[in-house]
């Protein structure tokens, strides 16, 4: 399955095995120009030095291979996106990918608001074009535009000879479907900037003056067609091939862990409300989960909890589970021999049962949240993972609270061996679980924002002088909250802890998201309203970081429902444009 999608600024760190893949591409495809393929890490890193943005578009035949790419740049104080290379592997030139690049390209163009897209391609006609073989295929490339709506602009010194060796080149404009002819003025504001910033080494200041005096016209004026077109087919915008900037990843296997006992909050439904909630906004694409075996979950959790959640819910019966009951002191000399009394020995409470399903939705969410870790590395600028059961009270000996293994402490453990992350929590209840895994550790920073554990379960963590001990000291902050706060005492402390993570100059962030934080939730007591949370989604979003949410708690439906729509709209309000 192909997909194409944009790596940024943002996700460039993430993406480098994707990157050096592209400048291989680069290498064969221009082997005149085969140094500039080192610029490309620069080019997207460092957008202020270069006086522009640019955006890498890369399309997937198979998960992490890269079969091609496209290069833009996006002037942004002249609304417009240069195109400046694109390519496909050798072996599959001739398959319809480039036109798929391109027309991502447009998509990608009209997302950032561009109004329009502009490029070269070498000249059409074998004059400039000694060699016949090369004019036609320049001729054939040029039907291919023009049946987009892409025009040659005529009347200007563009054609002439540049450089040291001279070439020439034809400067296409595509207005990407709209009506209005392209002014002047628009064009000069446009030209300009890629004159100067991108082929500045080989256009002098006298002649971009020069070139820039030759665009006499207005309107600017195009070549007439050179392809019997119909009018009404020609430039639209093809929506939906590049990918969304947000990928959705959800598994139906959640379901085979429904608890129907009163006060067992965690049900089914909660991701089918996520889903419902979301599919019809446009914003995302759906990943299929991928298996990542144990490992990862092992990287965080103790092998004796893994080991005896799979023993005991494959011994449990159907519609049969086990609650804990009894919390020894947790010493290995003195573990209970029976499994069904081992549960208090890995618990924390008596509200978490054991399931014969509970294992494997577990090792589902933690899939999914590798999953949508995978996104983040491929350059995503928001992946979701809606995971079932939620993981954030599950620390590296223990279970509890609903959760088993700890999705966003699995995630973040995987994505730091490629970046600097740090876990926002922003459920309503502590994250114990991920704050315990990371305790002494410095790799990842954590933290959290929850009701105050005076009256906000798990009671005996989250105050405000838990920071880590060890390497980890200091790296830990907690952000406990009064019962029945409200949304400026609410913001005021979310602002505090972005702050500190960003301080810590992290390259990505985990969030672990609880709708429980609403008005109304069942096992809540602040009174923040959906519109708080788009806010939250939009500082985020704000940041220009990388952002993977992990579904925890909320457990009020229609508040799931209201709050997931109003995240994610505050992250497409700022997030970056891909």
């Amino acid at each position: 399955m192909l997909r194409i999608r944009a790596i940024l600024g943002s996700s460039f760190l993430l993406s480098r095995e994707r990157v050096e893949q592209v400048q291989k591409i680069f290498q064969q495809a221009f082997p005149d120009l085969a140094s500039y393929a080192d610029r490309i890490p620069s080019l997207l890193q460092d957008p202020v030095e270069h006086g522009f943005r640019s955006v890498l578009l890369v399309a997937e035949g198979a998960v992490g291979r890269v079969d091609g790419f496209a290069l833009a740049l996006h002037f942004a104080e002249a609304k417009c996106l240069f195109l400046d290379f694109i390519a496909v592997r050798p072996d599959l030139q001739g398959s319809g990918l480039g036109a798929a690049l391109y027309e991502a390209t447009r998509e990608y163009a009209q997302r950032c608001g561009a109004r329009g897209l502009y490029l070269e391609i070498s000249p059409d006609e074998p004059g400039p074009t000694p060699d016949a073989e090369t004019a036609r295929e320049n001729r054939a490339r040029l039907r291919f535009y023009e049946q987009l709506g892409v025009r040659v602009i005529e009347g200007t010194d563009y054609s002439l000879p540049v450089g040291d060796p001279p070439t020439t080149a034809l400067l296409l404009f595509d207005g990407l479907g709209r009506s209005d002819p392209l002014s002047r003025a628009e064009a000069v504001a446009a030209l300009e900037p890629i004159l100067t910033r991108r082929f500045g080494y080989v256009a002098s200041p006298e002649y971009v003056k020069s070139l820039i005096a030759s665009f006499r016209d207005d309107p600017v004026r195009f070549r007439p067609l050179r392809s019997k077109l119909p009018e009404d087919e020609i430039g639209a915008v093809a929506s939906r091939r590049l990918s969304e900037r947000f990928a959705i990843v959800m598994t139906t296997k959640h379901e085979i862990h429904h608890v129907r006992e009163r006060g067992y909050f965690e049900r089914p439904i909660r991701a089918e409300a996520i889903r419902e909630t979301l599919e019809p906004t446009g914003l995302f694409s759906a990943t299929a989960s991928r298996g990542h075996g144990e490992a990862p979950i092992r990287a965080v959790h103790d092998a004796d909890l893994v080991h005896y959640l799979q023993a005991v819910c494959g011994k449990l019966k159907e519609g049969r589970p086990v609650y804990p009951d009894t919390f020894p002191i947790r010493r290995p000399d003195r573990r209970p021999k029976t499994l069904a009394v081992q549960a208090g020995y890995y618990c924390l409470d008596s509200g978490t049962p054991l399931y014969r399903g509970a294992y494997l939705a577990a090792r589902a969410a933690a899939d999914a949240a590798l999953t949508a870790a995978d996104e983040i590395l491929a350059g995503r600028s928001v992946a979701y993972a809606v995971c079932r059961p939620p993981g954030h009270h599950a620390g590296r000996r223990f279970f509890g609270g609903f959760c088993y293994f700890n999705n966003a402490a699995i995630a973040a453990r995987y994505l730091s061996a490629s970046a600097r992350v740090a876990v926002l929590d922003v459920d309503f209840h502590h994250g114990n679980g991920t704050q315990d895994i990371f305790w002494e550790r410095d790799d990842v920073l954590t933290a959290s924002l929850h009701g105050h554990p005076d009256h906000a379960y798990p009671y005996f963590s989250g105050f405000e002088d838990e920071t880590g001990e060890g390497r980890g000291a200091g790296a830990n902050r907690n952000f406990p909250l009064a019962r029945g706060c409200d949304a400026e005492r609410y913001l005021k402390s979310f602002d505090q802890a972005l702050e500190w993570i960003l301080r810590g100059r992290s390259d990505l962030i985990v969030l672990s998201l609880g709708f429980d934080v609403l008005r109304g939730d069942p096992t809540g007591s602040f009174q923040l309203t959906p519109d708080v949370l788009r806010r939250v989604g939009a500082r985020l979003g704000a940041t220009g970081l990388p952002l993977l949410v992990i579904q925890e708690g909320g457990y009020n439906v229609r508040n799931i429902r209201r709050g997931s729509a109003a995240f994610f709209r505050g992250c497409a309000e700022t997030a970056p444009s891909a």
